[in-house]
């Protein structure tokens, strides 16, 4: 039986365009106007977050819209803030809805004397009083398992799926889907299986950390239009280079799909130069005026996703069925039509 409660949505200053996106998605869904609660997240003089929510949520049902992007340490304290102040005046349910999940890098003790801060994070979450957590493209889909409450992880791959079949129509034959490193395997074969195409792995060896000493491609790729796929783009330095390795190996065209654009330091210079022909990339993290103004970068929306994913957790039906991308396909009917 659907609640009655409204679902109420608030946001720190992380991602406010892709909040503000949302909270429209929902008012075209409900029929009603969803606005964002009124509040204000400030700091003060000596950088303290200040929270103040001035509208009444007790006993509302209350999604909390947040990536823990850069600056990830001020975002993540804003997430803590905003929840224990909506805990402190007897929010019904407490949903965090973060389309980025920082520290999620550090999902494991790769060496010793080393934290595992993705499980540090999810503990913190949950003991400032989050009952839920509604994220996109994990680093790692065993993070899940840090929680002691319900995650709900969504894929790009599904929108990633209807944007390759309407860009690259009349080609799909020649597409190939390529894995910028063995571990990322199972996130690129999930996207060409969508598609019906080929996979193709390029495999880089690391002389030191940060270093990729060399790369090899398993899979031919001669004459391809090879889509690139992971989840994270940080300084883009591998994935720069992964698209010359294929090109040199044949390849016709590089496009990237890449759910996460960090782009960090020299990354939208090193992307202007690259040879690849486009980044996608999803607006979960909010986009600086360079990486818009970048020609060969493009945006993919996500707030049609949330905003689905956000009715279904409300009214108590399957977050699950927004795996499949024939169901987001009339979600994005306005973007990807005529498939």
């Amino acid at each position: 039986m659907p609640n009655l409660i409204e679902p109420k949505l608030i946001s720190g200053n992380a991602n406010m365009p892709l909040a503000k996106a949302v909270a429209k998605r929902m008012s075209m869904h409900r029929g009603v106007n969803v606005g964002l609660v009124d509040a204000r997240v400030e700091r003060f003089n000596d950088g303290e977050i200040f929270v103040e929510v001035y509208e009444n949520v007790r006993g509302e049902d209350m999604y909390i819209i947040q990536p823990t992007s850069n600056p990830a340490n001020d975002n993540l304290m804003e997430l803590l803030i905003i929840t224990d102040a909506l805990r402190r005046s007897s929010a019904d349910r407490i949903t965090a809805v973060i389309p980025y999940f920082g520290y999620a890098r550090q999902d494991r003790r790769s060496k010793a004397r080393t934290p595992i801060t993705a499980k540090l994070v999810a503990n913190m979450m949950v003991e400032a009083g989050i009952e839920r957590v509604l994220t996109l493209d994990l680093h790692a889909t065993q993070i899940q398992g840090f929680f002691d409450i319900p995650v709900d992880n969504l894929y790009a791959s599904p929108v990633f799926a209807l944007d390759a079949m309407h860009h690259f129509k009349g080609q799909m034959d020649e597409v190939m889907v390529v894995s910028p490193d063995v571990g990322g395997v199972a996130r690129a074969r999930d996207l060409a299986q969508r598609i019906g195409a080929p996979l193709s792995i390029v495999d880089k060896r690391r002389g030191k950390p940060g270093e990729v000493a060399e790369m090899t491609v398993i899979g031919d790729v001669k004459d391809r239009v090879c889509l690139i796929v992971d989840d994270i783009v940080d300084t883009a330095g591998t994935l720069c280079k992964a698209a010359e390795v294929l090109m040199e190996h044949g390849a016709k065209e590089v496009h990237s799909y890449i759910t996460h654009g960090v782009l960090s330091g020299p990354a939208i210079e090193r992307v202007s130069k690259s040879v690849m022909k486009n980044l996608v990339i999803t607006d979960t993290i909010l986009p600086t005026q360079a990486v818009k103004d970048c020609k060969n970068i493009r945006i993919v929306p996500t707030a049609p996703m949330f905003a689905q994913a956000i009715m279904n957790t409300w009214n108590g039906t399957s977050v699950s069925s927004l795996f499949d991308h024939n169901t987001l396909q009339p979600i994005y009917e306005g973007m990807y039509s005529g498939l």
